[in-house]
C-alpha cells in the first residue's frame, strides 16, 4: 500500500510543479491578471481518483523554490497527505517549519530527498485545511547546507476557491505549460543580453 501511494504522490508531483511553475512565470509576463498561485488537478489512476490542490514558486530560471501539494486519493486508496517541496541542500534533521500567520510554527519532516528536491509530508486534516482557508499568509522555513534558515511567505488568497472549485482542464495545464517554456527562455535571451552588455562596458572601461 505504501509504495503503491508512493507512486501516486510522485506522479502528481511531477506533474503539479510542471503546471503550477506556469503560473508563477505566467504572472511575470502579465502583471496585470490578479494573482492565481493556487489551482488544482484532478487526474485518475487505476482505480482511484487523485485530486491536488497546490501552490509552486520558482526562481526567474525556473528552478523550484518551494511547492505545497494537498494530495487527496480516493477509491481504492483513500489517502490524504500534505506536501511540502524544496530545493535539495538542507538539514533534514530540522525538517520544514509551517507556520499560518502568526500562529504557532509547526515541524513538518523530510520523507524522501530526490536529485531537484526535498519532500517533506504530514497527514492532511480537516483542522489543517481549515486554518488555510481562514489564514492569510503561510510561512515555510526549510534550513539550507550553510545552517541558515530559508523562509518562504505564500499568500493563501486563493486557496479557498482552488480547493473547494473544480479542476483546471487538461487543455489549461498544457496552455500554461508553453507560457512557462516562453517565459523561461525569455529570461534565459534577457540575462544573457544584460550579461553581454557588462561585458563590452567593462571592455570600454579598460
Amino acid at each position: 500500500m505504501r509504495a503503491t501511494f508512493r507512486k501516486f504522490t510522485a506522479l502528481l508531483m511531477s506533474a503539479g510543479i510542471a503546471a503550477a511553475g506556469i503560473t508563477s512565470a505566467a504572472q511575470a509576463q502579465q502583471a496585470q491578471q490578479p494573482p492565481q498561485g493556487w489551482f488544482k488537478v484532478c487526474s485518475k489512476q487505476e482505480d482511484n481518483d487523485i485530486c491536488n490542490v497546490q501552490f509552486i514558486r520558482t526562481a526567474n530560471t525556473g528552478q523550484l523554490l518551494t511547492a505545497v501539494n494537498l494530495i487527496q486519493i480516493t477509491g481504492k486508496v483513500n489517502r490524504a497527505i500534505f506536501q511540502i517541496a524544496v530545493p535539495t541542500g538542507r538539514v533534514i534533521p530540522a525538517g520544514i517549519g509551517m507556520q499560518i500567520d502568526g500562529g504557532q510554527a509547526q515541524k513538518i519532516d523530510y520523507a524522501i530527498c530526490l536529485p531537484d528536491r526535498c519532500i517533506a509530508e504530514a497527514p492532511l486534516s480537516d483542522a489543517l485545511v481549515a486554518s488555510l482557508k481562514k489564514g492569510g499568509e503561510l510561512t515555510l522555513t526549510s534550513i539550507n547546507f550553510q545552517n541558515q534558515p530559508n523562509p518562504i511567505k505564500i499568500s493563501l488568497s486563493g486557496f479557498t476557491a482552488a480547493f473547494d472549485g473544480e479542476p483546471l482542464k487538461q487543455s489549461e495545464v498544457e496552455s500554461r505549460q508553453q507560457q512557462l517554456q516562453e517565459a523561461i527562455e525569455k529570461r534565459r535571451e534577457d540575462f544573457q543580453k544584460r550579461l553581454q552588455e557588462e561585458q563590452e562596458k567593462a571592455k570600454q572601461g579598460n
